[in-house]
Parts: C-alpha cells; structure tokens; sequence
C-alpha cells in the first residue's frame, strides 16, 4: 500500500489492477494499535492501568480465536479492555475490519467497508481517524481483493 509501490506497479504495469489483500491491512492496523497500546500506557496514572495495559501487547494482536483460555489470556485481555475505552474500541474495530473478508456475496464487503470507514471516521480516537482515512483512500484497491480472490494465474 506504500506509495513508492503503487507509483511503481502503476507506471510500469498500468493495466495492472492494484489489490490489497487483508494481511498486510491488519497487519498495518496491528502497528497502529501497538502504538496506541504504547501511547495509552505512558498516559496511565493509577498503578492499576500501567502494569495492566503493559502486559496486554501480544494478547491484542492475536485472533480472539487463538487466545489461550489455559492461562487465563481471554480475562486478562477483556480486563485490560474493560479499563481502558479507546483501547477496547480500537481492539473491537480491528475485529470489524477482519470481518469485511468473511462477506457472504460479493456486494457485502463493500457496504461493510464504507461502514467501517464512517464508524471510525466518527470515532474519537486520532488512531482510528486516521487509519479510516488510509482505508478510504486504498478502498478500490481494498474491494478488488474480492474480483481477484480465488484466481491463480
């Protein structure tokens, strides 16, 4: 999604169709909320929100699906979560945007894209703000996934 890469693929393959795949989306989003996890941390003023926040990194960038309830990381996360707000916003977002590619037809991804982008438009969190403005700008490139996905060439 970087610009040089674009500029690069569009100037030496211009009937190129540029698609950006979920991997690197989530991917650029997991670096926004590590940020804002660090960001949030050194805010923190009790002693209860610092060492909470702080060990919680990891637990946020793992799929829900993945965390292990044998040591408790369900709890831990949903406790970290529970105290801080814009911290738990950005971390349920982050599971909206996953589901955009679990659409059931190929018209959803789309309207769930662009409601996505307004919700975190609206947001009062700058991470989000921010990043609904990069999803806007990558949405042809994002919705082409969906025209591509599947085909081997």
């Amino acid at each position: 999604m970087g610009p040089a890469y674009i500029r690069a693929v569009q100037s030496h393959i211009p009937e190129a169709t540029l698609v950006f795949d979920h991997f690197h989306i989530i991917k650029l989003f997991n670096e926004k909320l590590t940020k804002l996890r660090r960001d949030l941390q050194r805010e923190a003023e009790n002693g209860l929100g610092k060492p909470v926040l702080k060990g919680i990194r990891w637990l946020l960038l793992k799929h829900p699906d993945n965390l292990d309830d044998t040591r408790n990381e369900r709890q831990i996360l949903a406790e970290a979560l529970k105290l801080n707000e814009p911290l738990a916003t950005t971390y349920y977002m982050e599971e909206e945007l996953r589901n955009i590619w679990h659409q059931p037809d190929k018209t959803a991804p789309q309207k769930a894209l662009d409601e996505w982008v307004k919700k975190a438009a609206a947001s009062n969190i700058n991470m989000l703000k921010q990043f609904s403005k990069i999803i806007a700008a990558h949405r042809s490139g994002i919705l082409a996934y969906f025209d591509f996905n599947g085909l081997w060439f």
